[in-house]
């Protein structure tokens, strides 16, 4: 794969504090940084992510801490689908959490799907009579509270109250595991569809990482690759529809949090994405704003970690999208539905773009090397030390 014609970077990377995880050929898992369009293995001072992550002193590292170079980022993203030097995704330790019906569009979207009972060619018809008798803007309504409560009780009584519009305007976010510690795949990588959907889409987030005391340090970009037909069937079903072989892409790089990239960056964000068909001319284009989002990214973090719950390992946290294709790709009526191939951008200008092609998840490379892989590989490098 060739992508120098891809802003793969943020717009001001010569600025940006920006590290991820390599295969090193010959050696395995790298901890790196981007300097100057090189890729620097770093692992000499932090082994994994999750320990870059916990650093207090992470920007210096990323600024300064010296390491071998892996070459450029232009022959990486040339060794894609290799098994040479290559970019993978930028976590490993971390738990893959994400929230669901963040944005108004998203959860009108659920609720059709569960109404269909994942048959797209109910959803059309469907999603004229919930506007009709709903409206397709629910952003003006604050999750929790009275006037959400009032709109509750409205519902119910319509006979539209579903589990998607308790989690998009009840005082609790939808909070699931969205993948395996070790699973998501990179930039350039295959992402993958389980054999039995047939109506399925992506799904471009902004993607937290959050160390073990519930810091936010960073960012990045992701795709929550998502089955409307199996999580439409039934909202038991979220499992097999979101946790897949190869169904969690994430990259291509964690922006640290400095002075020019913050909080706030995330908050303003606007997410893109482009769709690109292999087998026919289909495009497709679309976009979340972050500024519409129902619950504040701090907010949706505090519902993860607390007291209430800890993760030793910091957790990477897909905020949702508000982007749900709805365009007839192959039928009048039919929706939206991937085909192998598709090529799935993701950007935004603070993080770049995350870049991967559409196949089956049965198809697509299997996932191998876990946690055990991964700490028996680093202690043969003798990179694994005790912590304070």
């Amino acid at each position: 794969m060739t992508d120098s014609d891809i802003s793969m970077l943020p717009v001001d990377a010569e600025r940006a504090l920006l590290v991820g995880r390599a295969w090193r050929a010959g050696a395995g898992p790298s901890v790196v940084v981007v300097r100057d369009g090189h890729v620097i293995d770093i692992s000499a001072h932090a082994a994994t992510m999750a320990e870059l992550l916990e650093r207090a002193d992470a920007p210096e590292i990323a600024r300064n801490a010296p390491g071998d170079s892996l070459g450029t980022l232009d022959e990486l993203l040339a060794n894609a689908k290799t098994e040479g030097t290559r970019l993978l995704a930028p976590n490993d330790l971390q738990a893959i959490k994400a929230c669901g019906v963040t944005f108004a569009v998203s959860l009108l979207e659920r609720v059709i799907e569960e109404q269909a009972k994942g048959d797209p060619a109910r959803a059309g018809e469907l999603r004229g009579a919930m506007q009709e008798c709903i409206g397709d803007d629910l952003s003006a309504i604050e999750p929790g509270s009275p006037a959400a409560d009032k709109l509750k009780l409205d519902l119910i009584a319509r006979g539209l109250w579903s589990p998607y519009m308790e989690v998009g305007i009840g005082p609790d976010a939808e909070v699931f595991s969205k993948s395996q510690p070790m699973s998501a795949v990179g930039f350039g990588a295959d992402v993958g569809l389980h054999p039995d959907s047939k109506w399925n889409n992506p799904e471009p987030e902004i993607v937290l990482a959050v160390n073990s005391r519930g810091e936010v340090r960073g960012a990045s970009l992701g795709n929550d690759v998502n089955l409307r037909d199996i999580e439409g069937r039934s909202a038991l079903l979220l499992g097999k529809a979101k946790d897949n072989n190869a169904s969690c892409a994430i990259g291509p790089f964690i922006r640290l949090f400095d002075q020019h990239f913050t909080i706030d960056t995330i908050r303003n964000a606007e997410v893109s994405m482009l769709i690109e068909g292999a087998d026919d001319d289909f495009r497709l284009a679309g976009a979340s704003r972050m500024r519409e989002i129902s619950r504040d990214p701090l907010e949706l973090v505090g519902q993860v970690w607390g007291k209430h719950h800890q993760y030793p390992d910091g957790f990477m946290l897909f905020l949702g999208t508000m982007f749900s294709p709805i365009k007839d790709r192959d039928a009048a009526g039919g929706g939206f539905t991937h085909h192998l191939g598709d090529r799935v951008s993701i950007s935004t200008p603070s993080l770049g773009t995350l870049v991967n092609e559409v196949q089956r998840s049965d198809q697509v490379a299997p996932w191998t090397f876990g946690v055990r892989a991964l700490f028996d590989n680093l202690a043969r490098r003798g990179l694994l030390r005790m912590t304070q």
